[in-house]
Formats: C-alpha cells, sequence, structure tokens
C-alpha cells in the first residue's frame, strides 16, 4: 500500500493544527481549554508520524546505497558487512511501517484513557486457571518494559497457584492503543502440570480490557445499585479476614455485579468495585452505540466480545497465533515474558491498514 498520499493529508493537517493553536486565545470568555489540549495531542502524533516518515525515508535511501555496493563490491569479507547491515536495515523499516501505519488514523475516543483488565479462567479447570497466572505475568511484564503502572484491583487464586479471576488497571502512553487487542478467549495447547499422562490439553481464557470511566463520564445515583458486605477468602474459600471487608455491588438496571476483596478497608474495596463497575458500564454504553453502525464494526478488528477466540499459544510448537489476522510468530516464551509490542504493533499496523483500504474503497 502506497503510504505517500496519507502522509500528504497529514503533512497539510500538522500546519493546520499548528496554526489553530498558534492564534488559540486563553483569555476568550468561551475559550474551551478541552479544545487546545486535544488539537496538542493531534500535533504530537502528527509530528511522530512525520518524523518517522522522514526516519524511514532516511533508512530506505541507505539501503539502496547499500545494495548499490553489494551488486558492485568483489571483497568477501565486506560484501558480508554489507549484506548483514542489509538484513538490519530491512527490519529496521519493516517496524518504521508498522508505527507509521498505527499512527496514520485518528485516535479512537478511549486513546488516552487508562484501562482496567479482567482476566477469568473459562474451560479447562485448573490448567485454565494456571494460564491466567501466566497471562497475569505476561501483562505485569509488558508494563515494566513499557514504562507502564499497574495496579492490582482484584485477585482470587486457587490452591495450585493459578487464578480464579483478576482486575488490574494500566496507566500509560499507548496502554488502551495496544491492549484494546488483547480483549477476547486466549486459547492453550499444553501439557498441563497435573497431566501425569503426557497429553496435550487445550484450555481457554477470557480477557476483558475496558477503558477506565470517571465519574463525569457515568453519573450512577445511589438508588441504582445494592452493595453488600462479606467477609474476604483466599485459596480454597477460607477465610482470611476476620471483618467484613470484601464489597460486592450489584447494578440494579443491568444486574451486573461487580466485587473487590484485595484491601482489608471496606471502604477502599467499594471505591475498586465502582471504578471497575463504572468501566463495564461505559464499555456496555459504547458497545451499544458501535452496534448502530454496521460500518463501525465491520472495521473493529474483531468485536472484542469475549467469546471470540483471537489468539492460540501452542507450546509443543513454541507458536503463538492470533486468528484475527491470522499472525503466527513462533517466539511464544518471549511473548509470555512480556515481549509482546512487536506483536501488537503489527495488530495496530493490519487493523490501521484494513482501515485505509476501506476508505478507499
Amino acid at each position: 500500500m502506497d503510504l505517500s498520499p496519507h502522509i500528504e493529508n497529514a503533512a497539510q493537517r500538522r500546519r493546520e493544527v499548528e496554526q489553530a493553536l498558534a492564534e488559540f486565545d486563553f483569555n476568550a470568555p468561551d475559550a474551551d481549554h478541552k479544545t487546545y489540549e486535544n488539537l496538542s495531542r493531534e500535533y504530537q502524533r502528527l509530528q511522530k508520524l512525520l518524523s518517522l516518515w522522514d526516519e524511514k525515508e532516511s533508512v530506505e535511501k541507505e539501503r539502496a546505497d547499500n545494495q548499490d555496493l553489494l551488486d558492485s563490491e568483489e571483497d568477501s569479507e565486506f560484501l558480508e558487512l554489507v549484506r548483514t547491515d542489509l538484513e538490519s536495515l530491512t527490519g529496521r523499516i519493516d517496524s518504521l511501517n508498522r508505527q507509521i501505519k498505527a499512527l496514520l488514523l485518528p485516535p479512537h475516543p478511549n486513546e488516552q484513557r487508562n484501562t482496567i483488565v479482567e482476566i477469568r479462567p473459562a474451560a479447562g479447570g485448573d490448567e485454565a486457571g494456571l494460564f491466567a497466572a501466566d497471562l497475569l505475568r505476561m501483562y505485569s511484564r509488558l508494563a515494566e518494559q513499557r514504562g507502564w503502572r499497574l495496579e492490582v484491583l482484584d485477585l482470587s487464586e486457587n490452591d495450585l497457584g493459578g487464578i480464579k479471576n483478576v482486575a488490574f488497571s494500566l496507566q500509560g502512553g499507548d496502554v488502551y492503543r495496544l491492549m484494546k487487542f488483547e480483549s477476547g478467549v486466549h486459547r492453550v495447547q499444553r501439557i498441563p502440570v497435573t497431566e501425569s499422562g503426557g497429553r496435550i490439553h487445550t484450555s481457554t481464557v477470557t480477557v476483558a480490557v475496558l477503558p477506565e470511566a470517571e465519574e463525569v463520564d457515568l453519573k450512577i445515583s445511589p438508588e441504582e445499585i445494592r452493595v453488600d458486605v462479606f467477609r474476604s477468602s483466599g485459596p480454597g474459600g477460607q477465610s482470611v479476614n476476620t471483618t467484613d471487608s470484601a464489597v460486592r455491588i450489584t447494578h440494579i438496571p443491568t444486574g451486573l455485579v461487580v466485587s473487590s476483596q484485595q484491601e482489608k478497608s471496606q471502604h477502599r474495596n467499594k471505591e475498586i468495585a465502582m471504578r471497575i463497575l463504572r468501566s463495564r458500564l461505559l464499555e456496555h454504553k459504547q458497545a451499544e452505540e458501535a452496534a448502530k453502525s454496521a460500518a463501525a464494526r465491520r472495521e473493529q478488528v474483531g468485536t472484542g466480545d469475549r467469546s471470540e477466540r483471537i489468539r492460540t499459544y501452542n507450546f509443543p510448537q513454541n507458536r503463538v497465533t492470533d486468528h484475527r489476522f491470522n499472525i503466527s510468530r513462533h517466539d511464544l516464551t518471549d511473548i509470555l515474558e512480556g515481549k509482546l509490542s512487536e506483536l501488537l504493533d503489527e495488530l495496530a499496523a493490519a487493523e490501521v491498514e484494513r482501515q485505509l483500504e476501506a476508505q478507499v474503497t
């Protein structure tokens, strides 16, 4: 796909935004500071996009120069160095192309929001719980590598060290842009530690990625919720707290139920449960709005539905396959260590390319 026309449009838009920022009057009675913030964010995105494009053109020129050397040079030792350099430059160009495509489209309305992630075992019993723990570790490592802040909001473990359910928040740049691709069913194929016969089992875990809602986004009146308190429990159901500090909140109009027992303070657990509830309600509201537009749904990568299988982790073959774009990688071990930025960038680039093609057609 030729990206030049899109880059020309981006350059023109950068000039317009730059002028709008220069002419913004903070002292005007109707000055909208939110508009200025949005323009500033758009300018930063366009600036980064065009900077990456300039870098790509520079690297492509360097690669062309090296190719000329390869065609004209006869020294075998020098030729080997040139070939190695060419391979490195080609990899760099591929990486830049992915980053450029990811920045071409205007950001999603949730782009600047923090994210709440919920992980739950689905099919597979104890093995599913163990893989849920693996996914939590994977996202924790990813957060460390990208400089995101991870806060565990609620966590319930089983006797084997697996997870019954976990909810955590992520804060930092690009959190929602990348993590939105994780929403859905993750399937694992491996020999469980609980399997004595050496047979490969298939288990599934659901991941829900929610844009975190602020209080100003959704007003929840006290009459709409029912709050119940209970005693926290640990693995196997044993009580881990002598006071009723755990909180369960039911949103009466929708029937949504959220509980939190992570903290020793009932007040803190209620605060966490409300954060999760607001985010689930925002997701529900946005899903309803998106469903009204068939075109908008076609442009999405999958539906984000928890019943949709999005990825398979095949341990015997060290392979990870993302089913939305049929992308396969043979670095499962690295990915489970949190090194999935490249995969997420590849998914973002594929989504952008599909949306750009849809605009043309």
